[in-house]
């Protein structure tokens, strides 16, 4: 019960000082995370923060939309350079949402200069480069939650 209750009264994300006392963060997937995640100054911080310090970001499914906004101290893409999976354009397409979410999540991460992976369609696949972990699709979760829990070990 004590968990619900944290859950129905979760701390607003704007209201968390990120520079001390978080090791990680992970994004859940979800075609509810294209809207909410992109252009989200709030997502944009902590991601920046807990990367620039040494922390986890993970996300994984379409919840690395959130990264395409995000850059490293030196003004890259935080993605530049970082083996990276996340929805497949070709997963897209088999649920026939391509023409509803703001933009191909693997065509994005390629295009901002990720070095993108991925396994066949609907199969897992995590990245880890240092401290920036990614998983593929919903296939993918619990091996991504794994890598962010041996990564905090």
């Amino acid at each position: 019960m004590e968990a619900i209750g944290q859950l129905c009264h979760s701390t607003k994300l704007d209201s968390i000082d990120f520079s001390a006392g978080v090791d990680a963060i992970f994004f859940c997937g979800g075609h509810g995370t294209c809207s909410d995640f992109v252009d989200n100054s709030a997502i944009k911080s902590a991601i920046e923060t807990l990367y620039g310090n040494g922390k986890i970001v993970s996300a994984v499914c379409h919840g690395p939309t959130c990264l395409p906004q995000c850059n490293k101290a030196d003004g890259s893409p935080l993605v530049k350079g970082k083996v990276v999976t996340g929805f497949k354009d070709s997963e897209e397409k088999a649920v026939q949402l391509e023409s509803l979410v703001p933009f191909m999540l693997e065509a994005k991460l390629k295009e901002l200069g990720g070095k993108y992976e991925s396994a066949d369609d609907w199969n897992s696949k995590v990245c880890v480069d240092g401290n920036l972990i990614t998983g593929q699709n919903p296939q993918s979760s619990e091996e991504c939650a794994k890598a962010v829990i041996a990564a905090l070990s």
